[in-house]
Order: C-alpha cells, then sequence, then structure tokens
C-alpha cells in the first residue's frame, strides 16, 4: 500500500511540476493602456484571438475583428462589447483563404480607418484541402493570407509608428520544412496522404510564421514597426474541430490536464503586442512571455528571404 501512495504522490507532483511550467505559463504583466488606438485581430471571434480582443478592448483600444463568419464574428463584438464595456469593436470581413478577400478587406480598411498601431496575425486552421486559389490551404491561412495582409498594410503601420505585428506561430515549426520544389510545383508545402501528413503539412505553416517574421524585422529597421512570433502554448481553442472523432476522443484526457485555456493561451500575444522595451527584440519568437532562441533553420537568412519573394510571387506582389 505504502508503494501505492508513494507512487501515487510521485504523479501528483509530476503533474503539479508540468502544470506550472507547461500550463499555467507566464502572464503579461503590461499596464500598458492603448487608447485612441486601433488593433486588428484576425479570427478574432473564438479562442485566444477573442481573449485578446477583449483585453485590448479593456485597455481602450479600437478593436477590428477580421473574421470570415459574419454570423460568429458579430455574436463576439456583441460579448466584447459587453466584457470590456468598450464598443468600439467593430467587425470587418476577412477570408484568408481567397487572396481576393484580403485584398478587399485592406482596401475597405484603408478607406475607414485612419489608424492601425496593431496587427495581431492569430487566425489559423488545421485543415487539408485547396483553397479558390489552388493554394494548399494552410499555407494560404496560416502564412500566405498574413503575408499578403501584413504588406498591403504596412505603409498604415508605418504612418502610426511606434507600431507592431504580432504573428501567431506554434512549437510545432520545430518540426517543419520548406520545401521551395515542392511549393513552386504544386503550390503546397508538402504533398501526400501518409500518417502524419497533416501535422507535418501544418508544422511548415508554423516554420513559415517564425521565418516571415524573422525578414519581415529586417526589413522594417529605421520604420518604427517591430514584429514578434510566438507560440501561445498547447491551447483548447476550434483550431482541431475539423479533426476526427476518434483523434478527438483519444486526445480528450491529455487536453483535459495539459492543455491551457484562452485566457492563459493569450499572455504572450498581449506580452508581445504590449510589453514596454521590447522593439530590440523585433523579430524573435517568445514563448511563455520571453524571448527564445529558436534553431538555426528558423532564423536562416537566405530560406526567409527566398520564402519572402515566393510569397510575393503567388500574392502578385512581385
Amino acid at each position: 500500500m505504502s508503494a501505492l501512495l508513494l507512487a501515487l504522490a510521485a504523479t501528483v507532483g509530476l503533474y503539479v511540476l508540468v502544470y506550472r511550467l507547461c500550463v499555467r505559463g507566464a502572464r503579461c504583466t503590461s499596464q500598458t493602456t492603448v487608447h485612441g488606438k486601433t488593433v486588428i485581430v484576425t479570427g478574432g471571434n473564438t479562442g485566444i484571438g477573442k481573449t485578446t480582443a477583449i483585453d485590448l478592448a479593456r485597455r481602450g483600444a479600437r478593436v477590428i475583428l477580421a473574421c470570415r463568419s459574419k454570423e460568429r464574428a458579430e455574436a463576439a463584438v456583441r460579448e466584447i462589447i459587453q466584457e470590456s464595456g468598450n464598443n468600439q469593436v467593430v467587425y470587418m470581413q476577412l477570408d484568408l483563404a481567397s487572396l481576393k478577400s484580403v485584398r478587399s478587406f485592406a482596401e475597405t480598411f484603408l478607406k475607414q480607418e485612419a489608424r492601425l498601431d496593431l496587427l495581431i496575425n492569430n487566425a489559423g486552421v488545421y485543415l487539408d484541402g485547396r483553397t479558390e486559389d489552388g493554394l494548399q490551404m494552410m499555407f494560404a491561412v496560416n502564412h500566405l493570407g498574413h503575408f499578403l495582409l501584413t504588406n498591403l498594410l504596412l505603409e498604415r503601420l508605418k504612418a502610426c509608428a511606434p507600431s507592431r505585428v504580432v504573428n501567431l506561430s506554434s512549437v510545432a515549426h520545430n518540426w517543419g520544412k520548406i520545401d521551395f520544389d515542392c511549393l513552386n510545383t504544386h503550390k503546397a508545402l508538402r504533398i501526400g496522404t501518409y500518417l502524419g501528413g497533416v501535422f507535418m503539412i501544418y508544422s511548415d505553416s508554423k516554420l513559415c510564421n517564425v521565418l516571415f517574421t524573422h525578414e519581415l524585422a529586417k526589413r522594417l529597421q529605421g520604420t518604427g514597426v517591430t514584429c514578434y512570433s510566438l507560440h501561445p502554448g498547447s491551447i483548447k481553442t476550434e483550431l482541431l474541430r475539423n479533426s476526427s472523432t476518434l483523434f478527438k476522443v483519444l486526445t480528450k484526457p491529455i487536453t483535459a490536464l495539459f492543455v491551457k485555456d484562452p485566457v492563459t493561451g493569450a499572455q504572450t500575444t498581449l506580452h508581445c503586442a504590449l510589453q514596454e522595451s521590447i522593439e530590440p527584440l523585433s523579430g524573435q519568437y517568445f514563448t511563455n512571455c520571453a524571448p527564445m532562441k529558436v534553431k538555426p533553420k528558423a532564423r536562416d537568412d537566405a530560406v526567409a528571404k527566398k520564402l519572402w519573394e515566393v510569397s510575393e510571387k503567388f500574392c502578385g506582389l512581385a
């Protein structure tokens, strides 16, 4: 019996340690208010995005929810206004799977809004398939749509400097790679239906986020615009809503014990958006509200530059 109790105590102790290190995570300590500032949050109608939008609205920002679903976004607007007491929260239609929609959003925003102080590229999908432009879905939504959006809004960000771009990536970028031959031939990060293929494509897209941020920081030097990529943690959001029922059942015990809620998951986003004096860290990757050194492949100047050029070509910017 004593051995059983000892094993139980050790298990509980291990869980508490893992919870403190990996689940609870660090908190954004910035007291910065953003009255008079305008923020765009892509995918701001759910999960980390909505939690981020609520916090920024509480701090006084004008918050633009850039989302695909009108119905869900308008419901989120009402909820955020109620939660924050700030009625400067609006919805603008944006479908990151459509380059035409990205351009339309940017055109509408630039006509209707005088400022842009924070661009939070939060939206993402975990879903195989193709877009209307013939692009692999996760490449298009997780990287290319945000790449085009950021470029179309850069002049407004520069005009409102100091301003910031925050790109949500993932620890999964460590398993990613960029296959330029596959991109040029198939408009895809990789192809195949092998076991784990969807996760590997997701990882590739998250590596794109880190490399995009790395190159963007170099191009923004001296402009007053800074940028950061980040891992929010493993979060209870709707990212995996398109996964199979079997996958959801098998992973439910893990997510119940070890996965962060959206409030905890939004802390590193808020840190990168608000924390004072992190401008010298532009281009870096953050986790748990602190910069973290990435592997050489995630800070490779040549690969980052080539990804930028390929992305320009796909978007028609070149």
